[in-house]
């Protein structure tokens, strides 16, 4: 019943894909970065410059938009998409990952998740069918169900206990969905057990959703225990459906993951970082806030054709930023965000013309 379709277009030796997402909001092709918009922004960037940036698809959270500013006040603006100002696809997460990162406020059962709102204390039930029943009424184009996620280090009886948990909410929010505008994916959990990897993926495959992502990673295990997970799962998950990674996204993840063969990202780390003085660039990181930076003209990477590159010298970014002012900080998250969608452009066509991944390698730099 969805109107999600997907098309493998081209294919690498290492399992990476060249793909055709076609959404109510427009077609893109994957594999893809999503900028997060936990709130309903991406933070200090409108969406026109988002566009120009070539951002093709955006994350929110259901969890945090039901907070503030409510379900019913995003409905009667005409949905998120208007909300936003944001035209083409949004992805929103269900709240599965708040349910462990804010575990002091929940209580988690076989039923949903009673919760004491972040914002104001209110005492509130998330079930897998509310989660539905909230992202079709924000109008988005993919929606997640309810999962439940659990932390580096938890016992394997927890880890299996969130197995089968998020199977079994997965079932229930599947049954309920009526809005073939918004997709449905599931989410693969099982931690670092691959039996139990592999158990969480049999059991969502059979529901049948239209796509799948992969959760439970970057959640405080070693990054050398990450790859070999996620590589063992997206082998388990269907090749004519969409392969979402959650949250796993640094330059040399985004290449790595990609070559595996994973559709969609999304990461706070290109805005994040921003935020805090740390840019992405070929030759590494720069801590623009250093006092190397005071008087240097340059601008943070030579020859990059961002707006902030082509109008702003480190220095000026630098002052901007010691000095709090909100333009060094929208400066700085401009630079990341076109240095990560640069970099998705490249595997991209790396993955076309069939070079991937030497060409795409080379874009990253020294992340790679």
């Amino acid at each position: 019943m969805s109107a999600l379709a997907f098309e493998v277009v081209a294919t690498a030796p290492s399992g990476a894909r060249l793909g055709r997402l076609t959404t109510p909001h427009g077609v893109l092709e994957t594999p893809a970065f999503m900028p997060v918009a936990t709130q309903g922004t991406v933070k200090g960037v409108p969406p026109r410059e988002l566009e120009e940036l070539g951002a093709s698809i955006v994350l929110a959270n259901a969890y945090h938009l039901a907070q503030r500013p409510g379900v019913e006040a995003i409905r009667a603006l005409g949905g998120l998409h208007a909300l936003m100002g944001w035209n083409g696809p949004i992805l929103t997460d269900s709240g599965g990952y708040q349910v462990m990162s804010l575990a002091d406020l929940v209580r988690v059962d076989d039923d949903g998740v009673a919760y004491r709102s972040h914002v104001d204390g209110r005492a509130g039930v998330l079930r897998p069918e509310d989660a539905v029943a909230v992202q079709e009424a924000l109008g988005v184009d993919i929606a997640m169900s309810l999962d439940e996620c659990v932390p580096a280090g938890a016992s394997r009886a927890a880890v299996a206990r969130a197995v089968a948990r998020t199977t079994a909410w997965a079932a229930r929010g599947l049954a309920v969905r009526t809005r073939a505008e918004t997709a449905l994916f599931g989410i693969v959990q099982g931690g670092l057990d691959p039996a139990l990897r592999a158990e969480s993926a049999a059991s969502l495959v059979a529901l049948g959703f239209d796509g799948y992502a992969v959760g439970g990673l970057s959640v405080g295990e070693p990054p050398t225990a990450t790859a070999p997970v996620a590589a063992a799962t997206v082998a388990l998950l269907p090749a004519d459906r969409p392969r979402y990674l959650m949250g796993v996204g640094t330059p040399a993840d985004l290449l790595r993951f990609a070559a595996m063969g994973y559709d969609l990202f999304d990461c706070v780390l290109p805005t994040r970082n921003a935020r805090n003085g740390m840019l992405f660039t070929r030759q590494g990181k720069l801590m623009i806030r250093n006092a190397a930076h005071a008087r240097d003209p340059r601008p943070i990477e030579e020859g990059c054709p961002c707006s902030t590159c082509v109008r702003f010298s480190r220095g000026a970014i630098r002052h901007l930023m010691l000095a709090r002012e909100m333009l060094g900080a929208h400066l700085a998250t401009v630079h990341n965000l076109h240095f990560y969608l640069t970099l998705m452009r490249e595997i991209r066509a790396a993955l076309r013309d069939g070079t991937f991944p030497a060409r795409a390698a080379a874009a990253a730099g020294a992340w790679a």
